[in-house]
């Protein structure tokens, strides 16, 4: 290679990775915690959300049939704590999920309590999600890297404990 074509090579490769950066939209730093977890939460949910949209259901719904289908049956107000859920938020969203077939009910011994676990319809749609999941998990990864993925996992995993303690 010559050195007018080494020279015009580097120059097309600076422009590309020029133009890659400038098609990434720069948004400011918020100086609050919350601020952060919330807009990133509403970014990450919005990829989620499409993601199952095609499959007729949202990102929340399948992060309650994922969290059913690693606990089993569980108490209500359990899984509320195991997602940090409101009790109103909760309820509504396992209302829909019952009336599409996915989520049985059971009144416990103490009339308060209602156990949760899915039907056979529900984990079908669950293990249907799966791969439109494992497609959203795979971008994000992709574009963090697995070192600040899994250290993002870690730091997301510690951050909900500390605020719920």
């Amino acid at each position: 290679m010559g050195l007018a074509s080494s020279k015009t090579s580097r120059i097309s490769d600076t422009c590309i990775y020029i133009y890659s950066l400038m098609r990434r939209k720069s948004i400011p730093a918020l100086p609050c915690m919350c601020a952060m977890g919330r807009r990133v939460a509403r970014a990450r949910t919005q990829l989620y959300h499409e993601a199952m949209r095609r499959l007729g259901m949202r990102g929340t719904q399948f992060t309650i049939l994922q969290a059913l289908s690693l606990t089993g049956e569980i108490i209500q107000g359990d899984l509320g704590e195991i997602l940090a859920m409101d009790t109103t938020t909760l309820t509504r969203t396992l209302e829909i999920l019952g009336r599409r077939g996915w989520v049985a009910k059971r009144q416990g011994k103490d009339l308060r309590e209602r156990w949760l676990r899915l039907t056979q319809a529900g984990r079908a749609q669950f293990n249907t999600a799966i791969p439109a999941w494992h497609r959203v998990q795979a971008r994000l990864r992709r574009e963090l890297g697995s070192e600040r993925w899994d250290a993002l996992l870690q730091l997301t995993q510690d951050v909900a404990t500390a605020a719920i303690e």
